[in-house]
């Protein structure tokens, strides 16, 4: 998920086609310019309810401008032992950015760009940041449920098939982001993650149905959620190796003592310099991890 600093992002909007929907239930460093190929939607479904964004792979080139996407033998060892690999969702998992979709789709879209735009100019708290775009556009209960009958998630390629090689070598997985549960749920349900593996915002409604904020409990509504996150799981199953994937700065944040052990930057849907320049390993397609599992 996006973090709030100023950094260069370089964007791949994926283009779009009219599918069939389904209702879901609503549950609690180099400045170089650097040339990338279109990300398109691309039938047929991998479910029912998901669609799957393909990415034209990265030439030899383009890949050897980083010093980072060759994995060292420590990376792999680390990669290859992990007992629990957590993912972001926006922009890692799913090709989109929830909240931004959300606005779009509530006739918000360019005010959350630039107040968004705005807070990256300078250091602004996840929770600040998130209130203020949240109260620009007041979703309600129906509008959130219309959204999420008219927008099926969005898969970035690839990641369907990492999360059944991870289950399959003995990993859990997580989902971990700043967005809302009630757009992850379909996400995790797709992927099998069950819902307990998720740490995630929720969005809370009045009787009525209004929009009346979002739970503050939550570990991601706050800076340096994504840590907690991780920290908690960390003590709670006794994991030993644990590994971060994203794109963002909140993800970067996870890798520290008593946290992550190694953070994967994954740059296939946008990339943010100052983070994968950061990474202990840059991917742009996710069949590179599936790969070096075997």
């Amino acid at each position: 998920m996006e973090g709030l600093i100023s950094s260069r992002i370089i964007h791949f909007r994926p283009y779009s086609s009219q599918g069939s929907t389904l209702l879901f239930p609503l549950q609690t460093s180099s400045k170089r310019r650097i040339s990338y190929g279109q990300i398109r939607m691309m039938g047929p479904f991998t479910s029912s309810n998901s669609k799957v964004g393909s990415v034209k792979p990265l030439t030899a080139s383009s890949l050897g401008r980083f010093d980072n996407t060759l994995p060292s033998k420590e990376v792999l060892d680390i990669w290859q032992k992990a007992d629990a690999v957590c993912f972001d969702v926006d922009s890692t998992v799913c090709v989109d950015e929830g909240i931004d979709e959300l606005a779009e789709f509530c006739g918000a879209g360019k005010v959350v760009a630039e107040w968004t735009a705005r807070a990256m100019g300078g250091s602004v708290p996840f929770e600040e940041a998130l209130a203020a775009r949240l109260n620009l556009f007041k979703p309600s209960l129906s509008t959130v449920n219309e959204f999420l009958q008219k927008n099926p998630p969005r898969l970035s390629p690839g990641i369907k098939e990492l999360v059944q090689k991870l289950k399959e070598s003995g990993k859990t997985v997580y989902l971990i982001s700043g967005g809302f549960r009630q757009m992850i749920n379909p996400v995790a349900s797709i992927l099998g993650v069950p819902t307990e593996n998720i740490f995630a915002n929720q969005l809370v409604f009045s009787a009525s149905g209004e929009f009346a904020g979002f739970d503050v409990n939550e570990p991601t509504s706050r800076s340096g959620g994504k840590p907690t996150a991780v920290e908690l799981l960390r003590k709670a199953h006794g994991y030993k190796t644990v590994v971060m994937i994203g794109d963002g700065a909140t993800d970067l944040e996870a890798r520290k003592p008593g946290c992550a052990d190694m953070f994967i930057c994954y740059g296939g849907v946008q990339l943010r310099e100052a983070v994968s320049s950061k990474a202990d390993w840059l991917v742009f397609n996710f069949k590179d991890l599936i790969n070096s599992l075997e």
